[in-house]
């Protein structure tokens, strides 16, 4: 097994591909033997941090016209994660890569896969390149990113999602994509329905691969690999590698080039926690003079319906807030998100599907609104804030109950919160939040939003051409969460 460093990275370039060479081989034969009962070392554990000096785009071999298209976006100096992954990735080395959210990583696989790309096309139903995300916004932050950079290359990136017209998508890819970002479920509907064709793609990527995993997309992603080539070149982006994630690495990339650039609780460094000790009685008024701050503010919930149900509460009492869950039709979820991004809403009730790489500027708070029982909930919805340097806070409101969870919890996710209890009129929850006293005139409710995704029904069998008819199972959240939970599990991103 080889580890990346700095040195290494000079002597990477664009002609030294070796894509073609690539096995699909399990790597345990690099391994040195191991007690049975001695914990296995993960990867990133064995290769340590990754010491990276700051690079311009322009000395990490990517074509001219990428760099223009960067430079024109204001972006001349590499990330770490970016000058770390880059050169190896273009020398056609399968590349294993960990950095906190927020860190960069997007372009750390696009700009490699576009710059391979350059140069030819694809042909109908045939991507040439494939990127893996476990969430439809995630997916279109993805597509977004590398829109402009493609588009410099005369190359085509398209997201492929559920949600929306499987007609459309089909359509699409008839008309030749040369990079698709997709959610796993919706990717596999288009295979079995022939709509998408994977033995042409060249170049794959996984990323916020351990989250894809604790969503039980695993088979899927297992079924789509089979799908694609076997020499082709893998790069995956993790923030751990638990045994499902491990079984990928080992199943499907060949000698991967590893670059860990931060341990796994640095990601925490740039936040103040903290755990806000309130009675019960007083919980709905201390989130209604928090949501009432400025600044832009995620608060997180357990279920659709208690995300539902805060964000009306809120909006009775004069905040401008927003739900954000799997139970909302796509079109809903993107247009709130697009309302928190504006600043039209300053308040996002969200459950976990924001935390799993949802990438909004300036979120300065994060609140807990029920301590998370994982680790990993914490800090991927801890994750919103402090990113690309920023700082941010986040809090959580615990009740006698649940403190020692909590702080059993926090120590697993490598926090230390300061606690402080707060009450809602009180100095120390201003101090902590910006809370304040809400305007108490009530924010129109929009209209009732209709879950109908038009032509989003038939991807599984007797509706190819995405024709539409009354909703099953009803319309609006309530049927939407019914056809999300009861049908398409996890396939519902």
């Amino acid at each position: 097994m080889q580890a990346g460093s700095p040195n290494t990275r000079q002597s990477s370039s664009p002609a030294s591909k070796g894509g073609s060479a690539r096995r699909r081989t399990p790597r345990s034969r690099n391994r040195a033997p191991q007690s049975p009962s001695a914990p296995k070392p993960s990867l990133f554990d064995q290769v340590g941090v990754t010491a990276v000096d700051p690079a311009p785009f322009d000395q990490l071999g990517l074509p001219k016209a990428l760099v223009g298209e960067l430079t024109k976006a204001g972006l001349t100096e590499a990330f770490p994660i970016q000058a770390a992954t880059i050169p190896d990735a273009l020398a056609g080395s399968d590349v294993l890569g960990r950095a906190r959210t927020g860190s960069g990583k997007t372009l750390a696989f696009g700009l490699p896969m576009l710059a391979d790309l350059h140069g030819t096309s694809a042909r109908p139903l045939h991507p040439r390149a494939l990127v893996l995300v476990p969430t439809r916004e995630l997916a279109t932050q993805v597509t977004d990113s590398l829109k402009p950079m493609a588009k410099a290359l005369g190359l085509y990136v398209r997201e492929i999602v559920g949600g929306m017209s499987f007609a459309r998508q089909a359509d699409m890819l008839r008309r030749g994509v040369d990079l698709v970002v997709a959610t796993p479920g919706r990717l596999n509907d288009h295979v079995r329905q022939g709509t998408c064709v994977l033995s042409a793609v060249e170049r794959t990527a996984l990323d916020e691969a351990d989250q894809m995993a604790d969503m039980g997309f695993l088979p899927q992603i297992r079924e789509l690999l089979n799908h694609v080539p076997a020499g082709g070149q893998r790069l995956l982006f993790s923030a751990t590698l638990d045994g499902d994630v491990d079984r990928l690495v080992r199943e499907y990339m060949s000698d991967p080039v590893v670059h860990s650039l931060t341990p796994s609780a640095a990601s925490v460094d740039s936040m103040d926690h903290h755990q806000l000790d309130i009675a019960a009685e007083d919980k709905h008024d201390v989130l209604a003079r928090i949501a009432a701050r400025d600044g832009r503010t995620i608060l997180f919930v357990r279920t659709k319906h208690n995300a539902d149900r805060l964000t009306r509460k809120l909006r009775s009492v004069g905040v401008h807030a927003g739900a954000l869950h799997g139970g909302k039709a796509q079109n809903a979820r993107t247009r709130i998100l697009e309302e928190f991004r504006r600043g039209s809403t300053t308040a996002l009730v969200a459950t976990n599907v924001a935390a799993r790489g949802i990438h909004v500027d300036d979120v300065s708070l994060v609140v807990h609104v029920e301590p998370p029982a994982d680790p990993k909930d914490y800090l991927h919805r801890a994750g919103r804030t402090a990113r690309a340097g920023a700082t941010g806070t986040v809090v959580t409101l615990v009740t006698d109950d649940q403190r020692r969870a909590f702080r059993a919890m926090a120590g697993k996710a490598g926090v230390k919160p300061t606690a402080t209890k707060v009450s809602p009129q009180g100095a120390n929850l201003a101090r902590l939040t910006g809370a304040r006293e809400p305007s108490g005139v009530a924010v129109v409710e929009p209209k009732a939003e209709t879950n109908r995704n038009p032509g989003s029904g038939g991807t599984r069998r007797g509706n190819p051409r995405g024709r539409t008819g009354a909703p099953r199972n009803g319309g609006g959240p309530r049927g939407e969460a019914k056809r999300g939970e009861a049908k398409r599990g996890a396939r519902r991103a």
